[in-house]
């Protein structure tokens, strides 16, 4: 199930020489202030309590997790953070470095139809396509300028450190993010509760209609919305179901060759894949990049004296 969720680089036979991430060029620029939430740490109950997960997922059993005290983004880093951070160090991304990265085949670009390298065989609505980057998230021939507020996307995990190591912050850990991803509820199936649509209402954006062919959205609409789209959860997060996948800092396995991702992205479906529910989790190699894959930040705070809060 995981490569229909995050296909990996070289799922279409298209891989160049390892990237390895780069040292940061020299800082022509220096970093905004990153505001963040503040959350006090504590104790709670990290993983799937209705046994929805798949198994090879490993979400649960549902254990106590203590988080220390730290801060995290209220949203995933935009076009316009990630622009800024090009701007002032003129880095390079992994899909840059290697020429190619994944599109969902309905967002390809009419442009770059001539740049398909190949489908991934178990996901064929998976394209890896050359030129294909945050920057021309479709393909050569699109754009961001008009997705300033929109997730960057086509993001490794090698290019997030190097973003937060521009930015003085860090990738969260995979128990910060549930933690904060849960905004306070505890085993809720979702940021929001237990129920998809409360009262009817749309709360996050995942696929409607046939996946992976047919839209229901008006206009057929596919791919990301603005990072503040959908009701934020009880901290103030937006976008912790749905959306883009985010990395965390955690490995996958004891081998490390790969990293966590969490929260599901627009193109989750009950019909193949209920990766949007908050204790979900999924992974890819980190210099994997995916026209759903992006991150938000962290940071530590100072610890409390005394206990930590449960």
């Amino acid at each position: 199930m995981s490569a229909c969720c995050t296909p990996g680089r070289g799922c279409t036979g298209h891989r160049p020489a390892a990237s390895g991430l780069l040292p940061l060029p020299t800082v022509r620029k220096a970093p905004p202030a990153h505001p963040l939430v503040e959350l006090p740490g504590g104790t709670f109950r990290m993983g799937d309590s209705f046994g929805e997960g798949y198994p090879a997922d490993r979400e649960g059993p549902v254990r106590e997790v203590t988080v220390a005290p730290f801060a995290i983004d209220a949203t995933a880093v935009t076009n316009a953070r990630y622009a800024a951070f090009v701007e002032a160090t003129g880095y390079r991304t992994d899909a840059e470095r290697f020429g190619s990265s994944f599109v969902f085949h309905l967002l390809l670009h009419p442009a770059a139809e001539r740049h398909v390298l190949g489908r991934v065989p178990q996901a064929p609505w998976w394209l890896g396509v050359s030129g294909a980057a945050w920057h021309s998230p479709e393909g050569p021939g699109s754009g961001v300028e008009d997705r300033a507020d929109h997730p960057v996307v086509h993001i490794s995990h090698d290019d997030a450190l190097a973003y937060c190591a521009w930015a003085g912050v860090r990738l969260p850990t995979e128990a910060e993010w549930e933690y904060a991803a849960r905004g306070g509820l505890d085993g809720a199936r979702y940021p929001w509760g237990d129920d998809f649509t409360p009262d009817g209402r749309e709360m996050c954006n995942t696929w409607i209609g046939t996946f992976p062919h047919i839209s229901e959205r008006p206009g057929g609409r596919v791919g990301t919305v603005p990072v503040t789209a959908y009701e934020p959860n009880g901290y103030g997060l937006h976008n912790t179901s749905g959306n883009v996948w985010e990395w965390c800092a955690d490995p996958w396995d004891e081998e490390g060759r790969e990293r966590v991702i969490r929260g599901g992205s627009h193109l989750c479906h009950v019909s193949y894949c209920n990766r949007y529910r908050v204790a979900a989790r999924s992974h890819n190699t980190p210099d994997s990049s995916t026209g759903h894959g992006g991150f938000r930040v962290a940071r530590s705070l100072a610890l409390p004296e005394g206990p930590v809060p449960a």
